[in-house]
């Protein structure tokens, strides 16, 4: 055997598929074998192996065991002279193999080879030839200076800018996206070392190569394509991060302690620079919208103000007295715009009746506000009214402008072709998921998912429980079904919170329910039945649910003289109160239980919990546990008034 090709793949069918393509046509001259090894993927790349290439090795792993590990297991198993480490996103040239194995063959001290990458618009990476990043080096790539000095001896030696891409050179580091190694140079320096999950191993390994004796080597004379990125997502910052531990580990492994701890030293000042820039991105997105309101509404307001004042209030002469400037106004636009972040005017994705919605309710408020006010503050209740009319117009109007730009994503009304997942055993899943097919207008996805984790999955599911968050993620999914005949109330609880990261919305389909029930439009046979997950999780629960407690804690404060009477420890209660409107506490929270045996979403210490409104206080801690989950699962005001109302006596707790 000549060549044995190793690829690791994770979720990218489409790449592996393209890749395998290039490689079958360039292995026909020569004898070779090709490994791919999977890790877990739930992209449908092992059902599109097995029937487009039947002739690859599959070795198919549970879980993620990072790229090292998963090319070692290949490595153990190959018989080739030759092995070469390839990833997914890449396509070679036709004549690619015979070329390095010639020159392999004519360069008996060649211990690795790595090729000419460009990307998938045909320009040249840098990586294709790279030296070892010595402290200098990292310093030089971390600042800037061999961006700067891109051809520089000096500055640039992290990408050989010197040396030319065109010309066979000798190069410390072979890139890990086409590495070619003689498999008796493998024999002599070892695998590649298991303890970098996913890059650094390839730096490493070139290392180990030159210390052995062989020489790397950079091979221009063909070309793959890497689709650079696609496979890692190397602009993620989880990333950037796996990167720069991989340094650090090359570094304190192959490195003298000192010259290891300058190199670290300048790692982790790449760590925070980057840490950094990613807090002023996810400060300018999620303050650009509230900025843009916050212009909006002022300036609006301050120009109507200023027509009003010349035109209504003071046609022939006069001013608006200064406290009303000061603060009478700077209170109407806060009023509007807390109002808006409480609506949801801000949450994504965004929806412009959220922010019509806050307008209205904000000038509700200020209405409220104005008839509190001394008469001579009050001016005209028709300007508070020509001002939120402005707001109705111009916000509304932002957010679709934003949309056609698509400078965000904007939702402007439901989703109408959702993407669903549907949870269960075999029969459920299926049984719900035609349901779901038949009542929803035009359902754009239906991925079944077995509710095992430990068992194969049945055909035509996509995955199991175990591999969700992934499968969210790949399938774009936009909610999520349980079949609550297969699974339990615990685990639904337990795997919503689990998955919160993810933007998706979650729904019970109850076991043995009537299914289609009446109809929501000609166009449709129904509704499939569920039941909304409204978990206290959500971020406009948790929003509410703290305005709720402090709006709560100022009633009762001004009530207090009255309160007294009902409740049964008067100067706990007063405490309970400061301590809920400071946010040290919140009036409702879990019932405390024995068990956990649940991970719940976390909340502040409670005053009461669902059980002081119930009139049997002593119950199972089974019970006590199911009645947690179902204050985290459905969530309300409602629930939280309720609680409050019937338990009243015990706000001194």
């Amino acid at each position: 055997m000549k060549l044995s090709i190793i690829i690791v793949n994770y979720n990218v069918e489409h790449f592996l598929e393209q890749c395998l393509s290039s490689v079958r046509k360039a292995s026909q001259k020569l004898e070779t074998e090709v490994f791919v090894i999977d890790n877990n993927s739930v992209d449908g790349s092992i059902d599109m192996l097995r029937r487009r290439f039947p002739e690859v090795i599959l070795l198919e792993n549970k879980s993620n065991v990072g790229f090292a590990r998963a090319n070692n297991q290949a490595i153990r198993k190959a018989n080739g002279e030759y092995i070469l480490l390839l990833n997914p996103d890449t396509v070679v040239e036709d004549d690619t193999f015979e070329k390095v194995i010639r020159f392999m063959d004519e360069h008996p001290d060649a211990g690795g080879l790595g090729v000419k990458m460009v990307d998938g618009t045909g320009k040249f990476l840098p990586e294709s030839k790279r030296g070892f990043p010595t402290p200098a080096t990292a310093f030089f790539k971390i600042f800037g200076l061999s961006a700067l000095f891109p051809h520089s001896k000096r500055f640039s030696k992290y990408h050989l800018g010197y040396l030319g891409e065109d010309q066979i050179h000798e190069v410390d580091v072979l890139a890990g996206a086409f590495m070619l190694l003689r498999k008796k140079t493998l024999k002599k320096t070892g695998p590649l070392d298991e303890e970098f999950f996913m890059y650094g191993e390839d730096i490493d390994l070139s290392y180990r190569i030159n210390k052995a004796g062989f020489k790397n080597y950079y091979f221009p004379e063909t070309r793959i394509i890497h689709y650079k990125g696609e496979s890692t997502k190397k602009s993620s910052v989880n990333y950037v991060l796996v990167f720069y531990k991989a340094m650090v580990i090359f570094a304190r492994k192959h490195f003298t302690k000192k010259r290891a701890g300058l190199f670290t030293f300048f790692i982790n000042i790449a760590i925070y620079f980057r840490a950094f820039l990613a807090i002023l991105s996810r400060l300018f997105e999620k303050l650009t919208l509230p900025v843009f309101d916050t212009v909006l509404l002022t300036g609006g307001v301050f120009f109507i103000k200023n027509f009003w004042e010349k035109h209504v209030i003071y046609p022939d002469g006069g001013h608006y007295p200064a406290l009303f400037l000061h603060v009478v106004i700077p209170t109407y636009l806060l009023v509007w715009l807390i109002s808006l972040f409480f609506s949801g005017a801000w949450d994504k994705p965004v929806k412009i009746l959220k922010s019509v919605q806050g307008i209205i309710v904000g000038t509700l408020l200020i209405l409220i506000l104005y008839a509190l006010l001394p008469e001579s503050l009050r001016f005209s209740r028709a300007q508070i009214l020509v001002d939120s009319l402005w707001g109705l117009l111009t916000l509304p109007v932002v957010r679709l402008l934003l949309s056609l730009t698509r400078w965000q994503t904007f939702k402007l009304g439901e989703k109408q072709n959702k993407r669903f997942l549907v949870i269960g055993d075999e029969q459920e899943a299926l049984r719900v998921s035609a349901i779901l097919t038949e009542s929803y207008l035009k359902p754009e996805f239906v991925g079944l998912i077995s509710s095992m984790e430990d068992t194969p999955k049945p055909e035509g599911f996509i995955g199991n429980l175990f591999q969700v968050a992934d499968i969210i993620a790949i399938y774009q999914i936009d909610e999520v079904i349980f079949c609550s005949k297969s699974i339990s109330h615990q685990t639904i609880i337990d795997k919503m919170a689990e998955w919160k990261s993810e933007k998706v919305e979650y729904k019970i389909a109850p076991e043995d329910s009537l299914s289609i029930i009446g109809s929501n439009s000609i166009h449709t046979q129904g509704e499939l039945y569920t039941i909304e997950i409204n978990s206290i999780d959500k971020a406009v629960n948790r929003r509410n649910k703290a305005l709720f407690d402090v709006l709560t804690a100022i009633i009762l404060l001004i009530f207090f003289p009255v309160d007294v009477f009902f409740v049964k420890k008067p100067f706990s209660f007063l405490l309970n109160i400061f301590a809920v409107m400071f946010c040290r506490k919140t009036w409702v929270s879990y019932t405390p239980s024995v068990m956990a045996r649940h991970t719940l979403p976390k909340l502040k210490k409670g005053v009461l919990s669902p059980l002081d409104a119930m009139k049997q206080k002593k119950q199972t801690p089974e019970i006590v546990e199911k009645i947690n989950l179902l204050y985290a699962r459905d969530y309300s005001l409602l629930k939280d008034t309720n609680i409050i109302f019937h338990a009243f006596k015990y706000l001194g707790n």
